[in-house]
């Protein structure tokens, strides 16, 4: 195997184990899915697959991961707003 594919393959799997220990934490409810560590765990693995999907031009599934990454990034924002806006609350 090429260098080239050792690194996109390498990505692709700490991608999917990734996205696989969020979604197996959460259905042990060890994680909830609005949880930081939850949706970072997301947000990393999906974004990893992202990078995954456009070194191979698998266009579709690059669309699925930008999407899901988004999301993820998008959640986790706005729980740190969230929690920024309940402290300054909690502190006037």
């Amino acid at each position: 195997m090429s260098p080239d594919g050792w690194f996109s393959q390498s990505i692709a799997y700490v991608g999917m184990l990734s996205i696989l220990l969020a979604f197996l934490l959460e259905t042990r409810n060890v994680l909830h899915s609005k949880q930081p560590l939850y949706l970072f765990l997301m947000a990393f693995g999906s974004g990893l697959l992202g990078v995954r999907a456009f070194l191979i031009d698998e266009w579709a599934f690059l669309v699925l991961e930008v999407v899901w990454c988004g999301a993820a990034v998008i959640a986790l924002f706005s729980l740190t707003k969230s929690a920024d806006d309940a402290e300054d609350e909690a502190s006037s």
